[in-house]
């Protein structure tokens, strides 16, 4: 036994390690193709990718975070999420020894890195992709209709009246629920040191910055109007409005064209583009991030595999091409990949247009109670636009909520 030890290579004496990442579609996929490049330097490591569902993953990882049991050694995060996270105190700081994540700063997207940190604090995750807002549109439709994408894009008036001819030319609707004008007005124009939903004191500015005033009056003309479908983002009937082109027009991250070519809609290649959001509003829509939780087992590992997700070019273009997962690292943005026409987009050039919309989005901050603030601003939403409720009287309750609630947690 003794010589055919000796005869063994090192690394397969060694212990075996087994490395944890918790993941949701299609971040898990991502690292899974990473690991063919990651564990040629690390062949005694096992790694176990955790995929769950979007809301199932982020459910369990609150859960392991708030009980230190079942905490994976990586942990990715959706941007909602990430000041809940981010804030809860569970996670390392990234910009402290062993990691030292500050020195590769300038190599990734600075709204992006704003982002990973805590309340002007160290960084608690690591941006891997980005997602900056884009208007995706039905050209045949809109074509029909005679709209075109200057007026779609000029202001949210013409927007709107697009949306007339739309609905008169070809039935149609302009959008898929009103929400999604909502969504987009109030990410505009937020000041430096903010967030969506709070200021630099962690005060809600729902009732008070008019951004909200805007974009509850904008959806509330849309549903007015008649030209939201009142379908919910991801669900069965709002995949099939896009399929059907019972929608002309979604509004969100770059990333919704893999989406939509995929699995979303793959029977309408061609027939999409993508242009930039009314009065060219530059605002970021979503993005993935890694973290470790304080109590991981295996943290220089997870750190190793985090760099590697994170700030290698190879990794992060292998991960756009593949994954639609747009870079967060400056490098990968510059790649020949980002000329090359989209077929399912008409040929459309599009990422390059995706790539200066993400120079100029503004930093904003992530707060513990964002997706709280969201949920209870969608619930108001919902009385304007269902019950006839004043925008006034509902944005004054959702702030009276949005404190209460936040000053509990």
């Amino acid at each position: 036994m003794l010589f055919l030890a000796l005869l063994l290579p090192v690394h397969a004496l060694a212990q075996k390690l087994t490395l944890t990442v918790a993941a949701y579609p299609a971040v898990d996929d991502i690292v899974k193709a990473a690991l063919v490049e990651w564990k040629k330097n690390h062949p005694n490591v096992e790694v176990k990718v955790i995929g769950r569902e979007y809301a199932d993953h982020h459910t369990a990882m609150t859960t392991a975070l708030a009980t230190s049991s079942g905490l994976p050694d990586v942990m990715a995060i959706e941007y909602g999420y990430l000041g809940r996270f981010a804030l809860g105190g569970g996670l390392q700081d990234l910009d402290r020894p062993p990691y030292l994540a500050g020195q590769s700063a300038a190599k990734l997207t600075p709204f992006a890195l704003a982002q990973g940190r805590s309340g002007g604090a160290g960084l608690s995750a690591m941006p891997t992709d980005i997602g900056p807002g884009a208007m995706f549109y039905r050209q045949d439709l809109m074509s029909k209709a005679q709209v075109t994408e200057a007026e779609l894009t000029g202001s949210w008036d013409s927007f709107i009246v697009s949306g007339q001819k739309l609905k008169k030319s070809t039935g149609a609707l302009l959008v898929a629920h009103a929400r999604d004008i909502k969504d987009i007005v109030i990410r505009a124009g937020i000041p430096a040191g903010q967030g969506i939903y709070f200021d630099d004191q962690g005060k809600s500015v729902i009732d008070s910055a008019e951004r909200f005033r805007k974009g509850f009056e904008l959806a509330r003309r849309v549903r007015d109007g008649g030209l939201d479908a009142k379908v919910n983002a991801w669900s069965n009937e709002w995949g099939e409005s896009l399929k059907r082109g019972q929608v002309g027009v979604q509004m969100m991250g770059a990333w919704l064209g893999g989406h939509l070519q995929n699995w979303l809609a793959p029977n309408t290649s061609g027939l999409w583009r993508s242009a930039a959001l009314p009065e060219r509003v530059n605002t970021s829509w979503g993005g993935t991030f890694y973290a470790i939780p304080n109590k991981a087992q295996h943290k220089e590992l997870a750190w190793d595999l985090i760099r590697h997700l994170t700030l290698n070019r190879k990794q992060q273009e292998m991960a756009f091409e593949k994954f639609n997962a747009f870079p967060a690292l400056l490098e990968a943005q510059n790649g020949a990949f980002f000329d090359q026409p989209v077929a399912f987009l008409g040929g459309q050039k599009a990422r390059i247009s995706w790539r200066q919309s993400a120079v100029q989005i503004s930093p904003t901050r992530v707060f513990k109670n964002d997706a709280l603030a969201e949920e209870i601003v969608n619930a108001e939403l919902d009385l304007v636009l269902t019950k006839g409720k004043s925008v006034d009287q509902a944005l004054k309750d959702a702030h009276k909520a949005v404190q209460r609630r936040a000053s509990r947690s």
